[in-house]
């Protein structure tokens, strides 16, 4: 619990004086009274390490700092049907919280802990229920002005000193998701040596629900994307139930949830186990891409650089194999290249599979990358059957990513160990 008890000072710090309130997420009915299963909130979990529902953190800043805790009682015959909760006074000790109280009992504190705090640290806009809940503690608090309490004079946003903090992994959370990304890896290994003609898209896809369950990870990170022949032209396709075929591609897009963090990878290969001509010259080109891209991953780069330079490779290889017309230039002025390539080459990874924080400065310059960030890498390649465009690439989708860490010196790449050359894929296959 010292990382967390560490992340909410830290944040503390940055407030230097006020009160921030940071609830997690509530629980989702999937069908009458049968709930989805429930994921907390990852700003809330990101500070405190607790995966109840029905709870909220309120951090007060200055002389004396403070965290509170607000969460369920303690209730036997509850736990009987829905499983064990902490209560307030085992939530306080175990978490390391100075205060802790019964979620009902939030309604009756907060105006109180609200007065006379010069700053309210609350992420406005991410949910109406919560923002008319803060509106009506701010009136209450206004409501005192004759007994001389004041209600804080300014709203900020808590997300923005969280993003912050979130972009760059400590240990803890880097050894997490080198975990998960570990899973997530033998399971694209282990769909490889699934995957035959005849077989279906979800057949394969309850090999990734195998091998991430039974290696300890407790979900997905997201719905994952199994998606043969022209389905993988389908960047969020997810249907995942058609028949798989000779001849073509298989695009899988999985990840694994290990305590909170995601892995995400993607691997593309043939269904038979051989790539054909057309095939392979597509996926070495988006391989080579994806490469160059990595190799722009460290301190000395900015955000944009790996999507500049997989761009490079992918255009040159359009205007090679008669996917575009013109020079290099000309088709990047153009953006004819979207016809085939239409995605960035990553987003951020953390508890979020896109995760927090900005990639762009104030000034509107690309951030700079830092030791500690954990990004994406991925390139694709997407062709649909059209007018000037070689017919022997048509239905080919192709993309290829992988899992980052930027190092003081460089990079990371840590899902390695997912196979990802074609003298490697075909290799595994023929196992």
């Amino acid at each position: 619990m010292q990382e967390f008890s560490r992340r909410r000072q830290q944040l503390m710090d940055r407030m230097q004086a006020g009160i921030a309130v940071i609830p997690t997420a509530p629980e989702v009915t999937r069908n009458r009274d049968s709930h989805y299963p429930y994921r907390f909130d990852s700003y809330f979990y990101y500070l405190t390490g607790f995966k109840e529902p029905e709870a909220v953190l309120v951090l007060i800043a200055g002389p004396s700092p403070k965290s509170i805790l607000f969460c369920r009682d303690k209730d036997i015959e509850r736990e009987i049907w829905d499983g064990f909760r902490y209560g307030p006074e085992a939530a306080k000790d175990e978490f390391g919280f100075d205060e802790a109280y019964s979620i009902t009992q939030l309604d009756t504190l907060l105006p109180t802990m609200m007065g006379n705090q010069p700053e309210l640290f609350f992420s406005l806009g991410s949910d109406a229920g919560w923002d008319t809940k803060v509106s009506g503690w701010l009136n209450a608090v206004k409501a005192q002005a004759r007994t001389g309490v004041q209600a804080p004079a300014k709203l900020v946003d808590v997300r923005q000193a969280l993003d912050a903090m979130r972009l760059i992994k400590s240990p803890y959370e880097i050894a997490l998701m080198r975990r998960s990304a570990e899973i997530a890896a033998g399971a694209h290994n282990r769909a490889m040596q699934a995957v035959m003609p005849g077989k279906s898209e979800y057949e394969i896809e309850a090999e990734f629900l195998h091998a991430f369950y039974s290696q300890g990870a407790q979900a997905p990170a997201y719905t994952s994307i199994v998606a043969g022949g022209a389905n993988a032209c389908t960047l969020h396709y997810n249907a995942n139930n058609a028949p798989l075929h000779a001849g073509d591609l298989l695009l899988i897009d999985a990840g694994c949830e290990l305590d909170g963090y995601a892995s995400d990878i993607t691997r593309t290969f043939p269904v038979n186990g051989r790539f054909s001509a057309a095939q392979k010259d597509l996926y070495e080109l988006v391989l080579a891409a994806q490469q160059a891209a990595i190799s722009s991953v460290s301190p000395t780069h900015h955000w944009n650089a790996p999507h500049e330079a997989a761009l490079n490779v992918l255009v040159e290889g359009f205007i090679h194999y008669g996917l575009c017309q013109g020079s290099r230039d000309s088709v990047l002025e153009t953006g004819s290249y979207r016809q085939f390539y239409m995605h960035r080459t990553g987003h951020w990874l953390g508890l979020d599979v896109h995760d927090a924080g900005e990639y762009k400065t104030a000034q509107g310059d690309w951030v700079t990358l830092q030791a500690g960030n954990v990004l994406t890498v991925e390139p694709g390649c997407y062709v649909r059957p059209a007018e000037q465009v070689p017919e022997h690439f048509w239905n080919i989708g192709i993309r290829i990513e992988d899992d980052v860490l930027v190092t003081p010196n460089g990079h990371e790449v840590l899902t390695s160990t997912a196979v990802k050359t074609v003298a490697d894929i075909e290799a595994l296959m023929r196992q």
